[in-house]
């Protein structure tokens, strides 16, 4: 599948893995939507690459329509979709003062990773089916999703942050053969240890990071957003790579801590 001369739509897109992904499919001729809450941000990076933003909460269904709708309003057939909008969080099921995970930061985890995930990949593939098939197999795009290792690996703390991130690799299978009958391909992406700004700048910051690197196997390095960006690509431009959960993450292993 050729993005050239298409529409791409990438929620989180002002920043880290998205922007990064947003930089490659405009690279390869893709009309970008950065859907983002960042204004300011999203802006500047859709500005840059001849894109459109769109302020959008994933978690809001509404929101979501209007960043597809941007989309479609561009002239360009909305071909790809990449969701790597997400929030973490750490707490744990029963905290070290015998209290029990807050239910309120447990829901809004799963609203915004696992509903918002859900709220892109199901309004935006309705807006891809209404567009002309590209071959003689009937596909009309493509959906990446982006999870995490701690779906399969969770660690102490990432009671919320596994569930949401487990839901999306669940949903990888049914969603494609649901979208199998409109052409559209549906995969997804498990990062490891990704070098982005959630990891922070501080002066510690480097001794952070070389900790999270210690499990890795090779190469013994966080992985950068570019690399991941190509991996969306591939997944995009191969035709035959559909309803796969693909680790992203030098062979690490998460531990319990």
């Amino acid at each position: 599948m050729d993005v050239n001369g298409s529409a791409a739509i990438i929620s989180g897109g002002a920043s880290g893995l998205g922007e990064a992904t947003a930089r490659e499919l405009a690279r390869q001729g893709a009309t970008v939507v950065v859907a983002d809450l960042n204004e300011e941000r999203g802006k500047a990076v859709a500005d840059e690459l001849g894109g459109v933003f769109a302020r959008t909460d994933v978690s809001d269904r509404e929101q979501v329509r209007a960043a597809v709708d941007a989309a479609v309003a561009t002239g360009k057939p909305l071909r790809v979709v990449v969701n790597s909008a997400g929030i973490g969080w750490a707490e744990r099921t029963v905290n070290r003062n015998g209290d029990p995970h807050n239910p309120d930061s447990y829901r809004k985890v799963i609203e915004v990773n696992l509903i918002g995930t859900f709220n892109l990949m199901s309004v935006a593939a309705a807006a891809i089916a209404r567009t002309e098939p590209l071959d003689a197999d009937g596909q009309r795009g493509v959906v990446i999703n982006t999870a995490s290792v701690a779906a399969l690996e969770g660690q102490t703390g990432q009671l919320a942050y596994s569930a949401s991130k487990g839901g999306i690799v669940g949903m990888t299978v049914p969603a494609a053969r649901d979208l199998a009958a409109v052409g559209v391909r549906v995969n997804t992406i498990c990062p490891g240890i990704i070098d982005t700004p959630i990891y922070g700048f501080s002066a510690n910051a480097d001794e952070f990071k070389a900790k999270l690197v210690a499990p890795v196997v090779f190469p013994k390095r966080m992985g950068r957003p570019d690399e991941f960006a190509r991996l969306v690509l591939s997944l995009v431009q191969n035709d035959y790579m559909n309803a796969e959960v693909i680790r992203f993450d030098g062979g690490i292993r998460f531990q319990p801590k």
